[in-house]
């Protein structure tokens, strides 16, 4: 059963609002990855841009990239194997400790971040010529004001898996 939404004139209900911030992200993100595999990036998934910022610049374990994401050790490891696989990332010894395994991008994953970065600044810039630059920057700092924080907060138990 739909729930209906009800007139312009009348606030429209609860439910609407994350279903429109939901829809709002996944048209983004479903862009991005139309363009991503045009540009040579056909496997990616919506969940592998969220693996990259839980690696970072330099590299994590499997167990924090886990933490990070908030799933399994094994549920990481499975995800790390599959972008090995891919040729998105590496693992390596830690300098520091050689017991320690890291998880590194390797030129084709940092190749897919900085094109799926121009592509948000793109896909950013429609948004601004449909509703305009002011009223863009209105809807940002407004969600700013009602989604406070770090935006790369990764810490989503169950999102992605069991924790």
């Amino acid at each position: 059963m739909r729930l209906s939404i009800v007139s312009s004139d009348s606030a429209p209900p609860g439910f609407e609002l994350p279903l429109r911030l939901l829809l709002a992200f996944r048209l983004i993100i479903d862009e991005l990855h139309e363009r991503i595999a045009r540009e040579g990036h056909p496997d990616l998934r919506p969940m592998h841009g969220f693996v990259f910022q839980a690696i970072g610049p330099d590299g994590t374990t499997a167990v924090e990239l886990g933490r990070r994401l908030g799933i399994s050790k094994q549920a990481a490891g499975k995800t790390v194997e599959q972008l090995e696989q891919l040729g998105y990332v590496e693992r390596g010894s830690d300098p520091a400790d050689a017991r320690r395994k890291v998880v590194r991008l390797t030129a084709r994953g940092v190749d897919c971040l900085v094109r799926s970065a121009r592509i948000f600044d793109e896909l950013r810039a429609q948004w601004s010529d449909t509703l305009g630059e002011e009223r863009l920057r209105a809807l940002e700092t407004d969600l700013r004001t009602l989604a406070p924080g770090d935006p790369f907060r990764l810490d989503t138990p169950r999102w992605f898996g069991t924790p």
